[in-house]
């Protein structure tokens, strides 16, 4: 299996960095993360910022417009960082162990869920944290060859 600080990527990074300026507020992301996990994601925008301001006007561009809340400049951020992080492998490691540590401090929904379904009905149940959820079945009937 592998190193869970090895499998996060730039763009999960740039999102932990910039997520108290995407999510929609502190109060959204106190439900979610502890504490210190916030302030770890303070510290870690903190230095991908240093680092990656003064690159190009496009990134700086897309620094100033994540702060601002706008999630469309991650994609920007997640590219140069990834390019950052290939090209030097100790800020690399710097940031997923910080990242990692942000990800320990989220706060898991242990909530359970009851459906009682009735007369052959189905129902699905889901908890999505984030990605896309594919719910539900998916019926292809084929034509009969005549």
């Amino acid at each position: 299996m592998a190193d869970p600080i090895t499998i996060l990527t730039a763009s999960a990074i740039a999102n932990l960095a910039f997520q108290e300026f995407i999510k929609s507020g502190a109060g959204e992301l106190a439900k979610k993360f502890t504490a210190e996990a916030i302030a770890k994601m303070s510290d870690l925008r903190k230095i991908i910022v240093a680092k990656l301001q003064g690159k190009s006007p496009k990134v700086d561009e897309a620094l100033v417009k994540a702060t601002q809340g706008d999630s469309t400049a991650l994609d920007t951020i997640a590219k140069n960082l990834d390019v950052l992080m290939d090209d030097e492998p100790e800020f690399a490691a710097e940031v997923k162990v910080i990242a990692h540590e942000i990800n320990i401090g989220k706060i898991q929904d242990n909530s359970s869920m009851i459906q009682n379904n009735y007369d052959n009905a189905k129902g699905w149940q889901t908890k999505v944290e984030g990605g896309t959820a594919y719910v539900g079945e998916i019926h292809i009937n084929q034509p009969k060859d005549s």
